[in-house]
């Protein structure tokens, strides 16, 4: 799956993101977001050495469950989960280099 553009609202359940496979990568924050919009291009640049890592973009806000079960508090919040299970987070990254190292083990 390649780099997503927008942010999209919630279209699964904790429960439902609990219960897939494989390793993904969700990112929470929202479209108007200057931290956000600020990040993309580094986001982008470390997606790009990992095209077949499922990449979710979930537009986040007061009383988003999704956002709320990880307990994200600051955008854009990256979160890399394999089977259900959470293995690692960066918050407001701000340098391809963290992004890149962030990513390593996948």
């Amino acid at each position: 799956m390649a780099y997503v553009r927008e942010y999209e609202d919630e279209s699964i359940t904790r429960e439902q993101l609990d219960q897939r496979d494989g390793l993904r990568l969700l990112e929470f924050g929202a479209n108007w977001c200057g931290y956000c919009i600020a990040a993309q291009p580094d986001i982008e640049a470390a997606l790009a050495d990992h095209p077949d890592l499922a990449h979710e973009k979930i537009a986040d806000g007061p009383g988003r469950p999704l956002g709320r079960s990880f307990r994200v508090k600051l955008w854009p919040t990256l979160i890399l989960i394999r089977d259900g299970e959470e293995i690692g987070r960066i918050v407001r990254p701000e340098r391809e280099e963290d992004l890149k190292g962030f990513l390593r083990c996948c």
